[in-house]
């Protein structure tokens, strides 16, 4: 049997970012029922698109292209 070891929480820094509302709205939405809280949500949907980023992701990269061209 594996011992018991106290978990250690990794340190933090607060960010003030501004969302759009309908946006807080479906992740408010999402997590509701569930045991998740707003800032989880965001960290996980982040490292998700960080991991994205790190294995080159078309998808994320065409949108990047998209959104500074000039029409």
């Amino acid at each position: 049997m594996a011992r018991f070891q106290i978990p250690s929480t990794p340190p933090t820094v607060n960010k003030t970012i501004r969302l759009p509302s309908d946006v807080v709205e479906e992740v408010e939405q999402a997590i509701q029922g569930k045991n998740c809280t707003f800032s989880a949500f965001v960290i996980a949907a982040v490292r998700t698109a960080l991991e994205d980023i790190r294995e080159g992701d078309a998808s994320c990269q065409d949108v990047n292209v998209k959104s500074t061209r000039k029409t």
